[in-house]
């Protein structure tokens, strides 16, 4: 039975030692009661599952789920959709960080908006020794569609909050970019996401992220609409010309 009040934060973990313990201080420390965070650890070999025990033993609203075999961040993110027990879904990455009101202004955001899939504005943070360097708020639409959103990956993970009431159940795929085939597949079935304009997440930079590296981020992309969404040579052109300049405009500066 689907908890109807319940926030359900879907938490990936792999080596994440350094950053958990901030992501999970930051769900703690939110202004909305209901939630449940769903920890799932992908066979890591430092310290993640002991920060999160000792995490867990103090609030009951965290749960940890270990992987016996390594599945990848979309095998882990679907190990939590499957145990999640709440109406809405939310997601945060494991070295993310959400602002004390994120979850109760997006609730009301997607209430008054009567939105089924939403996502917020956010910045981007990099460690420098002993300081943290804040950037830019990263500018987002007030909506996206399937065809707009081919051509613009403006939705960041860990921002994202969707009512899987209204749309039916899903899963990560497999693939290359799991979270924006989420989308796409999630956006094709006639849905919208609405973009709450308000800066609610930290997103940190890791020097080796997927995401980080732009080439490669620009070649699953290309995959994503070659090998998940089928289209074909023109179209995949059409829309990678589109997403690059979105890209060159989001991140010119940090």
């Amino acid at each position: 039975m689907m908890n109807t009040n319940l926030v359900s934060i879907i938490t990936p973990a792999y080596n994440a030692g350094r950053f958990i313990a901030e992501t999970i201080r930051s769900v703690l420390g939110q202004t909305y009661y209901h939630w449940e965070m769903i920890i799932v650890d992908d066979c890591s070999t430092d310290e993640t599952c002991i920060i999160v025990e000792r995490a867990k033993a103090e609030d009951s609203r965290i749960k940890l789920i270990k992987h016996p075999h390594n599945r990848g961040p979309a095998g882990a993110r679907n190990t939590g959709l499957e145990m999640a027990q709440g109406r809405f879904i939310a997601f945060l990455d494991s070295d993310d960080m959400w602002l004390p009101t994120k979850i109760e202004k997006q609730l009301l955001f997607m209430s008054e908006k009567n939105a089924v899939f939403s996502f917020t504005q956010y910045r981007r943070i990099i460690d420098m020794g002993n300081k943290i360097k804040i950037g830019r708020v990263i500018k987002i639409p007030p909506q996206i569609s399937y065809e707009d959103l081919l051509k613009n990956t403006a939705i960041a993970t860990s921002t994202v909050i969707i009512d899987r009431e209204a749309t039916g159940p899903f899963q990560m795929k497999d693939t290359y970019y799991d979270d924006y085939a989420l989308w796409l597949d999630i956006l094709k079935r006639g849905f919208t996401a609405d973009g709450l304009r308000e800066d609610l997440v930290r997103y940190r930079v890791v020097g080796k992220s997927v995401s980080r590296n732009k080439v490669n981020s620009a070649k699953c992309v290309w995959r994503t609409y070659r090998k998940v969404e089928n289209l074909n040579w023109i179209i995949s052109a059409w829309c990678f010309l589109n997403y690059a300049l979105n890209a060159f405009v989001k991140y010119r500066k940090f």
